[in-house]
């Protein structure tokens, strides 16, 4: 059997309502994994997505961030935002990690809005990164259960210049930071892998085109939308597409789902 596992930052799901259930019902993927849905948990659309099937956990907030998890598949030991230190204070919600029962154990999936950074040298960059370790400490941890585990969504991270039709325009933007990319490498060096490149080494692969300056008709794009996958997912991989299409939709996200799909039993 192949799970399919999507993720698509829908950048504010009650203004997208229309265009996000077109998608769902004909894409219809076993996992879907949101971002910026922009609403609080009492205001997202549960109704109408649970009718598809879907069983739905929500870490929302008020106009700004907000992830979600939805799944054919009954959700077990939601959680909510990534561990903090002592004295450390997260008010944003950008982390929602759950599991599906699998065959012969469990698959583990967390959504992830990881924070845009912009402007470099502010308080935002540095909150970036700092939360970029924090994904990592925790991912560290969850490795060691050696099961199969996906970290799906929007990083706000181009890792290669091959993931931006042209490179030189983000090299003030926190998305290509030095930094910004070592930290994602960080978490390819604990052994988790790039779906998306695992399946293919092409370029002209974007999942975000901005509302400006024409950048959906010129394909002026980036890829900063990923699914990481352990050791575990990895070795189920079957592959991994993106939905460029649905960018052409009227009143699109400026983001595209991307799906991955897995060899697994439920």
């Amino acid at each position: 059997m192949t799970l399919s596992i999507a993720t698509w930052n829908i950048n504010g799901v009650r203004a997208r309502l229309d265009t996000f259930m077109t998608w769902l019902r004909q894409a219809s993927p076993d996992i879907v994994c949101l971002q910026e849905i922009k609403t609080v948990d009492a205001g997202f659309p549960s109704e109408p997505v649970e009718a598809l099937g879907y069983n739905v956990a929500l870490h929302g907030q008020k106009g700004f961030n907000g992830v979600a998890v939805l799944s054919k598949l009954p959700l077990e030991d939601v959680s909510r935002g990534l561990p903090l230190g002592e004295d450390e204070v997260d008010e944003q919600s950008r982390f929602l990690e759950a599991v599906v029962s699998v065959q012969g154990g469990v698959l583990r999936i967390a959504s992830l809005y990881l924070p845009n950074g912009n402007p470099i040298g502010t308080d935002k960059f540095a909150y970036k990164l700092a939360f970029m370790e924090r994904l990592r400490r925790w991912a560290e941890e969850r490795l060691k259960f050696e099961e199969p585990l996906l970290i799906a969504g929007d990083f706000n991270v181009i890792p290669h210049p091959i993931d931006a039709k042209n490179p030189q325009v983000w090299s003030h933007d926190a998305l290509f930071q030095p930094e910004s990319r070592a930290a994602f490498a960080a978490l390819e060096h604990l052994g988790l892998t790039d779906a998306l490149r695992a399946s293919t080494d092409a370029g002209g692969i974007y999942t975000f085109w901005d509302y400006q300056a024409g950048a959906w008709q010129k394909d002026h794009g980036i890829r900063i939308d990923h699914v990481l996958l352990s050791p575990e997912a990895a070795d189920r991989l079957e592959g991994a597409t993106v939905e460029k299409h649905v960018r052409g939709w009227e009143k699109p996200s400026d983001h595209v789902p991307v799906i991955v799909r897995l060899g697994l039993e439920t």
